[in-house]
């Protein structure tokens, strides 16, 4: 039988996080689960969790949540998923620094401010996993996707560089690394994508027709897509095993572009992620 562990999951209202906890509810842990929107914190407490308000966007929201989070485990934290982020559609030379700034809030900035919180915790107890959930996007820039290009990349950055300072704490670091995945995220980035883009302004404005068809597409929107259950599998492997691994690869296209990056020149890599992108 597996041994118990306390999980905190951030970005629990829907897709990887929500089907990630469930994974690991089943299999005997105690999953405490986040979200940024009450109505998804109240649906969370109705399923049975431990669910808590967070907004990675918020300091002072990623404080409280921390101190009722540690009175629910009697301070002890065993895992921490670092799932919550969005993603915001557009053009680098149409995106306001406004918005720039915020999926960086999000996606980077809250990550880290969180991730910092929970490391002394594991220090003390001389054991940890820290786990992030990144993209291919975290290793292969894709068009119009820049402002989530860069907060993956960042993070991947900031998670390679922590995994050498804290080793010999017994605290590990792990990266899910997924290609397309069944879940909100396009419905979400394209209500970011009507907020903080000009279209009628952009030089990309007839570019934009085909990807607002892509982002309000029901279902798999690209080849290859996975359910988020394959997601869960990796993160099931990087709490549960005695060798987690630094680097889990989720679905085809980020096992292939993992192989290619390696060997071809960077100018066969944007040959490529042009046609497919």
């Amino acid at each position: 039988m597996t041994e118990q562990k306390h999980i905190l999951i951030t970005g629990c209202s829907s897709g990887i996080g929500y089907v990630t906890a469930q994974e690991l509810r089943k299999r005997g842990h105690h999953v405490i689960v986040t979200a940024r929107k009450q109505k998804d914190v109240d649906s969370l407490l109705a399923d049975g969790y431990d669910a808590f308000q967070l907004d990675l966007a918020d300091s002072a929201s990623i404080q409280a949540a921390m101190e009722k989070i540690l009175l629910s485990t009697a301070g002890r934290l065993d895992v921490l998923f670092n799932n919550g982020a969005f993603g915001q559609p557009g053009a680098v030379e149409d995106l306001p620094r406004a918005a720039l700034r915020n999926q960086f809030e999000t996606n980077l900035f809250g990550t880290h401010e969180l991730t910092n919180l929970v490391i002394p915790i594991m220090r003390q107890q001389g054991y940890g996993r820290i786990i992030y959930n990144s993209s291919i996007l975290g290793f292969v820039a894709m068009k119009y996707r820049g402002a989530y290009n860069a907060s993956k990349f960042a993070l991947e950055g900031l998670a390679d560089t922590l995994r050498l300072e804290l080793y010999g704490t017994g605290i590990s670091i792990s990266l899910i690394e997924p290609g397309p995945i069944l879940s909100e995220f396009r419905k979400n980035a394209f209500a970011l994508y009507k907020e903080n883009i000009d279209v009628s302004a952009s030089f990309h404005k007839e570019t934009y027709s085909a990807m607002e068809a892509r982002l309000q597409t029901e279902g798999p929107a690209a080849p290859f897509t996975l359910p988020a259950t394959a997601v869960a599998k990796k993160v099931i492997h990087a709490v549960e095993s005695s060798k987690p691994k630094i680097r889990y690869y989720v679905t085809f296209p980020t096992y292939l572009f993992a192989v290619l990056k390696r060997i071809l020149p960077t100018t066969w890599i944007d040959f490529l992620v042009r046609k497919v992108g």
